[in-house]
């Protein structure tokens, strides 16, 4: 079957550009994942893919790839679109999250594990709202 994550990523980034707001994508970091040393933390890293922040951000149905800067130099990062756990606006916490990585007996029932997500920490949000960088890695929440 088809996954429909590739294209729902595609969507939401697409809307949150459109919007105005920050895109926001929360990578899970395996051996398949080339993001740089030092910057994954308990296996995942959350990245800013606006335009202004990576250049080349292409997301296929399998792949998905960028050049971001990081301590102020570019770095490649690629990882399979199945490692991509949420993209979200920053501003708003509006976006959705996935399953992660999938057996070929799971494929069936994952499609409808994307859910929507909102920030735990509300502060995030705020903070953006009034020019001020977010503080850490933001809190996404699962509701059903």
């Amino acid at each position: 079957m088809l996954s429909q994550q590739p294209y729902l990523l595609r969507a939401l980034y697409e809307w949150c550009v459109n919007a105005g707001y920050t895109p926001y994508l929360t990578l899970r970091v395996d051996a398949q994942t080339l993001v740089p040393p030092g910057y994954a933390r308990d296996g995942e890293i959350t990245l800013n893919v606006h335009p202004e922040a990576v250049q080349g951000l292409e997301i296929t149905d399998d792949w998905l790839s960028c050049s971001a800067r990081f301590g102020g130099v570019a770095q490649r990062v690629e990882a399979p679109v199945v490692n991509v756990l949420a993209i979200f606006a920053r501003e708003t916490g509006a976006g959705m999250s996935f399953a992660g990585p999938e057996t070929k007996e799971d494929a069936s029932t994952s499609e409808q594990n994307a859910s929507p997500v909102t920030p735990v920490a509300q502060d995030v949000a705020a903070d953006s709202a009034k020019g001020k960088p977010a503080k850490g890695k933001p809190s996404l929440h699962i509701v059903k």
